[in-house]
Formats: structure tokens, sequence, C-alpha cells
């Protein structure tokens, strides 16, 4: 048997093959489907983005329209679904609810032939922001509000829910850029893990619960609430870069940048979202938190040759749409949900369960000993 060689984490290792997207390819960027992100998030909805990932091709304009009906309308939650949002402890973390609710879900409207992976994949869709914030308005104010909304649109829907209000129109095209920037990444530890869920036969609702348990490590997901975290511990572009320059000099991790895929390049979406924070900061008439996040940036790269991921520049963005830095990382599932959908269908399209090999550094083979002889 020839030797295998070992890498850790999986880097660089080709785990299957996938024509949902293009990930750090040079001769294509980051695409889905084919198209670039770059053109996806200037001209594309989020809608758009999601009928493309999860049901293989742009929606004319027609399909466009009864897609955005259909979403709409699978927004509300079923008395059941409520009375176990209703029992979750008011401190749970907004990911362990996402999960909580989804593995629920799946008890509730369980997958049959009638009611399959693009149905189920809508469902969750249209479903998750309404079950966050139904449980978080429940517990701040005891308020179980209506998850239907009058907003056609995934991204100010979400807003309209969390805020009681229509969102502005420039928070509204922000959060649907973002949307879809976040909407998939090929074969990332959440997808992946949807993928090996799916490779068992395991369930459709079993596959997105273990991408929603992967995505809640900090290591993953939880990045840009760490930025947001640094971000707001300063008053000044000036105090920033000195305590920084600190931590760098101290060795600790700067949450928001680097890139396992973008080592030596600028991970696409980042300049999309930083343009967004920039607009957003702007219109508010409030550019600080903006400023901080450039010069943190520019120290990191000057500092480490780092450069930011989608996370960082999502942190101030988030912040500056009114979203509680708890609520990043669900708004992440809200979008790449999507993505795991369109791998979890590709994933049964053509089977083979996941199972990869250890090297073994355990003892070597050692005789048993009888009880009476041990110790």
């Amino acid at each position: 048997m020839a030797a295998l060689s070992f890498s850790p984490g999986l880097e660089g290792v080709v785990a299957g093959t996938t024509a949902i997207s293009s990930v750090g390819k040079e001769q294509f960027g980051l695409t889905y489907r084919g198209y670039a992100i770059e053109d996806l998030a200037a001209h594309a909805t989020f809608e758009e983005v999601a009928f493309l990932l999860i049901h293989g091709a742009l929606p004319d304009a027609g399909e466009y329209a009864r897609y955005r009906k259909r979403l709409a309308g699978l927004r509300e939650l079923s008395a059941a679904l409520k009375t176990v949002l209703e029992q979750l402890p008011a401190k749970a973390h907004p990911m362990d609810v996402l999960r909580t609710g989804c593995s629920a879900l799946g008890t509730m409207e369980p997958e049959t032939e009638a009611h399959g992976a693009h149905q189920i994949a809508d469902r969750l869709l249209a479903l998750f922001p309404g079950m966050l914030l139904y449980w978080h308005h429940f517990h701040r104010d005891g308020r179980r509000i209506e998850t239907a909304s009058a907003e056609e649109s995934h991204a100010g829907h979400f807003l309209h829910l969390l805020h009681g209000r229509p969102p502005g129109e420039l928070q509204r095209q922000a959060m649907d850029a973002s949307l879809i920037l976040y909407a998939e990444h090929e074969f990332n530890a959440s997808t992946f893990s949807a993928r090996v869920t799916a490779s068992t036969l395991a369930d459709f609702y079993a596959a997105i619960t273990a991408a929603i348990g992967t995505l809640r490590g900090p290591l993953h997901g939880g990045a840009n609430e760490e930025a947001m975290r640094l971000l707001g511990r300063f008053a000044s572009p000036e105090e920033a870069e000195e305590a920084v320059r600190a931590m760098i000099a101290a060795g600790e991790k700067i949450m928001g940048f680097g890139h396992r895929i973008y080592k030596k390049s600028l991970d696409p979406r980042s300049p999309i979202i930083q343009q967004w924070s920039r607009r957003l900061a702007e219109a508010a008439g409030n550019p600080l938190l903006y400023r901080i996040s450039e010069r943190i940036e520019a120290v990191v790269r000057q500092a480490k040759g780092l450069y930011p991921n989608l996370d960082f520049y999502s942190a101030s963005a988030y912040h500056l749409c009114g979203i509680p830095t708890s609520m990043f990382t669900p708004v992440f599932v809200f979008a790449r949900v999507a993505g795991w959908a369109a791998h979890v269908i590709e994933q049964r399209s053509a089977n083979r369960i996941f199972r990869p090999v250890a090297d073994y550094t355990g003892p070597a083979p050692r005789p048993y000993p009888p009880l009476a002889t041990r110790g």
C-alpha cells in the first residue's frame, strides 16, 4: 500500500468535486456557479443568488417574482416551533437558538418525498430570521411577534423584524450585499460538515444542524463578533494603533485577518463589504468606527502582511445597521444556508460516504495485564 500523506486540518487536500463555487482559483476568482462575486454583489439580489445556488440557475423575471413571493409565504412559524423557542433560555447564544430550532423543525416538518431538499431549503431560508427574532423579542420584552412582514427582500425582512420598523434603503442594500457575500464559499468547515453528514444519508435537517454547530465555533463563524469587540475598545484610530501594535508584539491573534485560502491575496469579498461600511458610516455622520477599522487594517498589513477577510469590515457594517453583536454569526447562517443546501443536494447526487484514515500515534502493541497485577 502506498504511503499516505498527512495534512493537518486537511489543508490542501482535495476532498471532493463541486460545481457550486470556485474559491482561490487564480483563473476564476470567487464565483457562484460561474458568476463572479463582484458582479453578483453589484447587480443581483440575495434572492437571485439563493435561487442560483439552491435551484441551479439564475431565475428569469417570472421565476424571480414567484420565488420572492414563495419565500415571503414561508416565513410564518408554527405554534409548536414558537413553543420550543419560548422554552429556550433567555441567555442562550443566538447560534444555539438556530441550531435547536432547526433540529426541532426536523421533527415537526420532516423530510419526505413530497417535502424534499429543495422545499426544506427554501423553508429554512425564509424561516431563520423569524425563528431567531421571535425568541429574541419574546425573551427581551415578552412580545410574541408576527414573523411575516410586508418586506419583499430577505435583508429587509430581517432588519424590519429586528427593529420593528422598515429599514432605510441604504441599510437594506448593504445587508442584501452582505448576504450575497456570505452565501457560499466552497468546502469551508461548516459546508464540509454538512456534506459529511449528508454522505451518511442522514436527513436534510441533520446536515444543516451539523453545519450550524460547526459555524458556532469562533475560529469559523465568530470572527466578525470578535472583530466588533476589538473595534469597540477604542475611542480613536491612534488609540487603536497603539493597542494593536502591542497585541501583535505579544503574539495575540487579531480576529478578522488572514484566511486559509487567501494567504497571499486579498479576500475578494473584503473590499466590497468595506465600501458598504464606509457608505453606512458616511450616511450616519459617524465615521469613527470606520476610521478605526482602516487604521487597524493598515497596522496589521504593515506588521504581519495579513489582509482583512470578509468578517472584519462586516463587523462595522452590521453595527451601523443596528444589529446586536451576538447576532453577527446568525446573519452568516441566514445567508450560508443557501450554500449549505446546494452542497447537501450536490453530495446526494453522487454520494460516497466520507471515511478518511488517521495516523496512529498511540502505544505499540502490548500484552493485557491481569487486574490483580496492575498498580
